[in-house]
């Protein structure tokens, strides 16, 4: 079977500042794949390239075998591509933007109607479809957004952050649907810094850390790959970062402790990779409280897919995320 898209060695950059440094990845048909990773990790940029609207600096990219680079006319007839960003004219009701829509895909009338009777019934939007946009709600318009990426049949479909700022009810009716498109041999290529979506939804998954796939697999793959299972210590509900610093020094001293972070966004919690250890939270709490710190809360759990990004990058997901928000605050800042 032909991938449905493969990317070797993907390089990007803006000026100085590099996007992208080095992605591979390849996409079966009928499998959805998610880039996971914090904003600036590089991956609205991997999509746009393959979508055509970037040229890439370096690297091989194909769609159903044509090359994105060579050919971007006949590649794109491949793709549906959903951005972030919902781009919508309010004043339309939802019927009149995906007819818009058919139009620019030069779909002849009674195909391009058929389509959009289609794409109305699986999105769930047909009861509202000759209603404005502007009385949409969020999770509608991103329906509305997919629903105009898929007029055309696409055999790709690219979603950047396809639920970001959706509430949680609107987040399943897009996973269901996703997989729902998944069963008819569309391949789905999704970026997301959601943990739990990325774990739903996705067949393979790359994380990326600044522009760079630090870890590649399935979902369970990656998580068993760590080995051990992970303990949350919370010495204080906010912790002050010395003592979690020093109780941090304190555990890495236990031979069976793999890994501690101290997790920002959790109130400097600890988050320890440990492995397999008969009654470990009770030796773990034992152990604090012998070294002179409280303990205001300690947990085990299996590996989740935030502590395979720990683990390769000695940082929380979350942690990350902060990072970057801090570092384009203090750019503002500067100007």
């Amino acid at each position: 079977m032909q991938p449905a898209v493969v990317i070797r060695n993907l390089k990007k950059s803006y000026g100085p500042q590099p996007a992208v440094v080095d992605v591979s990845l390849t996409l079966m048909p009928g499998q959805i794949f998610g880039l996971l990773g914090p904003n600036g990790a590089g991956k609205t940029t991997t999509i746009r390239c393959l979508a055509t609207l970037e040229r890439p600096d370096q690297g091989e990219l194909t769609l159903c075998g044509v090359s994105v680079t060579q050919d971007p006319r006949r590649a794109r007839t491949y793709i549906g591509y959903v951005a972030q960003e919902v781009a919508q004219d309010k004043i339309l009701t939802g019927r009149e933007l995906l007819e818009f829509h058919a139009d620019l895909y030069h779909l002849p009338r009674a195909q391009g109607q058929a389509q959009i009777r289609k794409a109305l019934d699986w999105l769930g939007l047909e009861e509202r479809s000759q209603d404005r946009i502007g009385t949409y709600s969020g999770g509608m318009k991103k329906r509305l957004d997919i629903a105009c990426g898929l007029l055309h049949n696409p055999q790709v479909l690219l979603l950047d952050e396809p639920t970001v700022g959706l509430d949680i009810n609107s987040r399943l009716k897009v996973w269901e649907f996703l997989r729902e498109l998944k069963t008819h041999g569309v391949a789905v290529l999704l970026t997301s810094h959601y943990l739990e979506e990325i774990d739903a939804l996705a067949d393979q998954v790359a994380i990326l850390s600044q522009g760079t796939v630090i870890a590649e697999g399935s979902p369970n793959e990656l998580k068993d790959q760590i080995g051990g299972e992970r303990i949350t210590i919370r010495l204080k509900e906010f912790t002050p970062e010395d003592q979690a610093l020093r109780a941090a020094q304190a555990l890495r001293t236990l031979g069976w402790v793999q890994e501690v972070v101290i997790n920002r966004f959790q109130g400097n919690a600890l988050n320890l990779v440990i492995q397999p250890e008969p009654q470990a939270v009770m030796i773990l709490e034992r152990y604090l409280i012998d070294q002179g710190f409280p303990v205001f809360g300690i947990a085990q759990a299996r590996p989740s897919l935030d502590d395979v990004f720990l683990v390769a990058t000695g940082q929380s997901l979350q942690d990350a995320q902060f990072v970057q928000v801090e570092a384009g605050m203090d750019r503002k800042k500067k100007r």
